[in-house]
């Protein structure tokens, strides 16, 4: 292992240039699937006893608001609540980090239907007490220092004029996949603003969010609600929340195919570097490689050589690029909050990086070693490295 690295050490820039350009494909293909995680995060976090309830249609088109009645009475269904999409501008619209989820909610259900958003008893207290009052998540809260009694204040899209919340209610994710980047408000306080300053324009149900007993019952309860309103005015499609969030994901099946090839390639590109310093290498020790064998090392001991310097060399990059991941993914969060709510590297992230690293370590080394081991030893006193 001493000759390994004192092998190594002989050419001191070549070897930190290629550990530097491991370590950033490793880097790369870390942030790269690291992106991909975070666009699936919803699938991931969904629960397992959770349905939606949205029009046939699309999602943008609103459904009756006595609708809830109905759907409660299904069997199989053991809660149920509404939301409804607010949209907004706040602050600098073209700020990414201006724009986050904001949805008006049933006060008195919906939290109930989600217990990964921890809150405290006296917060949702106080949400439930007052009319235009807000909860939001703690990374909103920390990325625009908005605390309890706050005012925020935004313009409206969809339902246009000026809107004022008061912060009552700060949440935190139960679980790495909970968002944290949400803004919750009643919907009551929604309903009634819209009928003063726009009266006659209807005001529904974006979705309604179902508990079902079991994941068994989703099929049949889907089933039973969406016969329910097959020939009405807004006919429904109910799936499960996996399935609802793997729609949003599925827009984008074309961007996420990409991110995933381009992981390939940097494997590609980490062998490639490699295996350029492991043939210079064992080129320019050709003849030190034969005297070895003249001293009496077998072919087995000089493959070991060559070998060892490969995996030392990938693993070193492959150890520091995964270190440096961490930053550009904390960097890369910071940049677009509202879009990537939930980035985390992953330990089978981390596993892959380092098996990609070694994986190409072994490969770059199983040409150059094959011809140590078969080179005669009169060839290689006569080569000049």
């Amino acid at each position: 292992m001493k000759l390994v690295f004192k092998n190594l050490l002989r050419h001191r820039l070549r070897t930190a240039l290629t550990i530097l350009g491991i370590a950033t494909a490793v880097m790369a293909f870390g942030l790269i699937r690291t992106i991909v995680g975070a666009w699936n995060a919803g699938v991931t976090g969904a629960a397992a006893n959770r349905m939606i309830t949205r029009h046939r249609v699309s999602l943008i088109f609103p459904i009756p608001l006595p609708y809830r009645h109905e759907i409660a009475g299904v069997p199989g269904v053991t809660g149920i609540s509404w939301a409804n999409w607010f949209g907004g501008v706040y602050g600098e619209p073209n700020d990414f980090k201006n724009f986050w989820p904001r949805f008006a909610v049933d006060p008195d259900t919906y939290f109930d239907l989600y217990p990964e958003f921890q809150l405290p008893p006296d917060q949702l207290a106080a949400f439930r007490k007052e009319r235009n009052a807000c909860i939001i998540g703690r990374k909103l809260a920390q990325q625009h220092g908005f605390k309890l009694g706050d005012v925020i204040t935004m313009e409206g899209d969809i339902y246009p004029g000026s809107w004022q919340w008061v912060v009552r209610g700060i949440y935190t994710g139960r679980d790495p996949s909970t968002d944290e980047t949400q803004m919750f408000f009643q919907f009551a306080y929604l309903y009634e603003q819209v009928r003063q300053r726009e009266p006659g324009r209807p005001v529904d149900a974006g979705f309604y969010v179902l508990r079902v007993g079991s994941a068994d019952a989703m099929a049949r309860v889907a089933a039973a609600v969406d016969t329910q309103f097959v020939n009405s005015r807004a006919p429904t499609k109910t799936e499960s929340e996996r399935e609802f969030q793997q729609s949003f994901v599925q827009m984008s099946s074309a961007i996420i195919t990409s991110l995933q090839v381009i992981s390939v390639v940097i494997v590609g590109i980490i062998l490639l570097v490699l295996a350029n310093t492991i043939v210079m290498s064992v080129r320019e020790r050709t003849r030190e490689y034969a005297v070895l064998k003249t001293l009496g090392f077998s072919g087995r001991h000089l493959a070991g050589f060559v070998l060892g310097e490969a995996l030392v060399i990938s693993l070193s990059g492959g150890v520091l690029g995964l270190l440096l991941t961490f930053p550009i993914v904390k960097g890369f969060a910071k940049a677009l909050p509202t879009f990537f709510p939930v980035i985390n590297v992953a330990p089978i992230t981390m596993a892959l990086g380092i098996g990609a690293a070694l994986l190409a370590g072994l490969a770059a080394a199983v040409i150059p070693a094959n011809r140590v081991v078969r080179m005669p030893i009169v060839v290689g006193l006569r080569t000049v490295g």
